[in-house]
């Protein structure tokens, strides 16, 4: 019993030790305001307040890179939450998803000793039996994992992803910082309850655990491979599961051309105008038949190997849209193909989440506004990467979130074009993908579906129905018994009240340094002993302490900018 609160204690003590470091780095990097807003402990005090005040460097970011330095400095857990943030959010601005975009994920690499630990650790037999030879030297070193080639006893050429020991104790400590800040800043911050920010640290927290456990990134290469088994043009690295655990994976290595290596591609006889189109159907054939794709598909992530097939890379980071979403966003598109604002705000509606609808009016001016900015002008003008950084800004405006996974579509989509723009500038990237917007539209017309869809309502409207007795006589049961409750929940006080509590603490403290101010003057007209000369040194310790308590309210005061 005396452990275990000892070692919450512990855990206690280095989480407000963390925390103020967190509160350290906003004041480093001009945050004071929000340092103050939330009530982060003794922000005020730490000596950056006159490191941020002097630092001309600081002073001539961006506010942009400001955020980017300051996940650098907090480390890795806020390094990877940046770039997840940058690729999964939907409230940024550009700017911010610009500059987060720059993080580098890297890290000094760990000794070998602890390479050869960890594989004792989670392989079935020890490593110099399974493995022929390990490489010491990392291919790559990040701050969740190091890669490492290996060559298997049987042959076959590998490599070993290992997670760092320690770091999800780690990242685990820091996500119940982040988790906190963001109830503060829900709380505090009422600008940003628009934007729930708790849910958003939760949808990147969670994606960041998936990440971290290697055998999601196991299932994701294996439900990749499935739906390409009959793709010829297609290599997806094969999996050695025997071997694989939440802290390794084991994958066959690949040794190809990077896909932005024009050179060395026209050097072995690739035509990079056909290469590009090959691409840009294997993406539209993920996202608009499958609805599990890849997420991340730069150049680094793309290999082209000596047969010309294409092979990709990385499958941490996936995305995962239904049939529904698949066929709202084909009917927004297919609006605006049409020119028809109407349909293409109400196809919109259907596509965000939303607590309620906004004003019709301003809303479909804004969606014609975003159409004629984009989709009149000649196809190659096109960008799709401005398109999808202008929705996002229009649904912020009025109040709607696209949700996480279309966000990661639109931007996979969007690297993809740019990524296939520079093999092919003539790429046509809403020409392209008219045959499978032209598919998923039909598709809900077959008649199978539309008997399935039949079915599963009708199932749905009985289901419904012989619950309905039940639920009324509970709700009827409720009311008699006197168990019915009605909650009110306010919001836009928490400013007032946190006001009201600091006026009521400060009268209160003014009240005892005027207690102290008369009790010392009575002191002294007593002449309690002792005395210092005529004058009682209780009662000079007195007006000492009400003077010195007196300037630190006032102090506090002004700090506040407020008299």
């Amino acid at each position: 019993m005396f452990l275990q609160r000892f070692l919450k204690i512990g855990a206690a003590y280095q989480q407000a030790k963390r925390l103020r470091h967190v509160a350290a780095v906003l004041l480093k990097y001009g945050y004071g305001d929000l340092a103050r807003h939330l009530p982060l402990p003794r922000a005020d005090r730490l000596p950056f307040r006159r490191v941020r005040v002097t630092q001309k460097a600081v002073q001539r970011m961006t506010p942009a890179e400001r955020v980017r330095r300051v996940c650098e400095e907090l480390g890795p857990t806020f390094v990877k939450l940046g770039q997840l943030a940058a690729a999964r959010t939907r409230v940024l601005p550009p700017e911010y998803i610009a500059e987060l975009a720059k993080l580098q994920d890297q890290a000094s690499p760990l000794p070998y000793a602890d390479i050869v630990a960890i594989l004792n650790e989670e392989l079935p037999l020890p490593p110099e039996q399974v493995f022929a030879a390990i490489e010491e030297t990392p291919l790559a070193s990040a701050s969740i994992a190091q890669v490492h080639r290996a060559r298997l006893l049987t042959g076959e050429e590998v490599v070993l992803k290992v997670q760092r020991p320690g770091i999800v104790e780690t990242v685990e400590e820091d996500f119940a910082i982040l988790r906190h800040l963001a109830e503060l800043a829900e709380v505090h911050l009422p600008g940003w309850r628009l934007h729930r920010p708790v849910a958003l640290i939760d949808e990147l927290i969670e994606s960041l655990r998936k990440e971290m456990d290697f055998t999601c990134e196991a299932a994701h290469l294996e439900r990749f491979a499935w739906q390409f088994r009959e793709e010829a043009g297609l290599h997806v690295p094969v999996l050695y599961r025997d071997f694989t655990t939440p802290r390794l994976l084991v994958l066959e290595y690949i040794d190809g051309i990077k896909v932005s290596d024009h050179a060395a591609l026209q050097a072995v006889g690739i035509d990079c105008r056909v290469l590009s189109v090959r691409i840009a159907d294997l993406v539209m054939k993920q996202v608009f038949e499958f609805g599990f794709f890849h997420a991340d598909p730069h150049p680094g992530n793309l290999h082209i190997l000596p047969d010309q097939r294409i092979c990709f890379l990385d499958f941490g980071m996936m995305g995962f849209l239904d049939l529904r979403t698949r066929e709202a966003f084909v009917d927004f598109v297919w609006a605006i193909a049409r020119h028809n604002e109407a349909s293409a705000a109400t196809a919109l509606l259907k596509l965000t989440e939303n607590q309620a609808e906004p004003v019709r009016g301003p809303f479909e001016a804004d969606v014609a506004e975003f159409m004629h900015a984009h989709f009149y002008r000649p196809a190659g003008e096109l960008r799709f990467a401005s398109v999808v950084s202008q929705l996002s800004h229009l649904a912020t405006k009025h109040g709607l979130r696209l949700p996480s996974n279309l966000v990661l579509m639109l931007k996979a989509i969007s690297v993809m074009e740019q990524l296939v723009r520079e093999l092919n500038p003539e790429y046509d990237l809403i020409l392209h993908a008219q045959p499978f917007m032209k598919r998923t539209r039909l598709g809900r017309l077959r008649p199978r579906r539309m008997i399935l869809g039949a079915l599963e309502f009708a199932q749905e409207m009985t289901e419904v129905a012989r619950d309905l007795p039940q639920e009324l006589r509970r709700f009827a049961t409720q009311v008699k018994g006197g168990h019915m409750r009605i909650k009110f929940h306010h919001e836009g006080l928490e400013p007032a009240a946190h006001a009201f509590e600091r006026a009521v603490n400060r009268l209160s403290f003014a009240v005892v340094v005027a207690a102290l101010v008369i009790g010392s003057s009575l002191i002294i007209h007593a002449k309690v002993p002792p005395l210092w000369g005529d004058v009682s040194a209780l009662g000079l310790f007195g007006y000492l302490l009400a003077g010195f308590l007196g300037f630190w309210m006032l102090v506090g005061i002004l700090r506040h900018g407020k008299m």
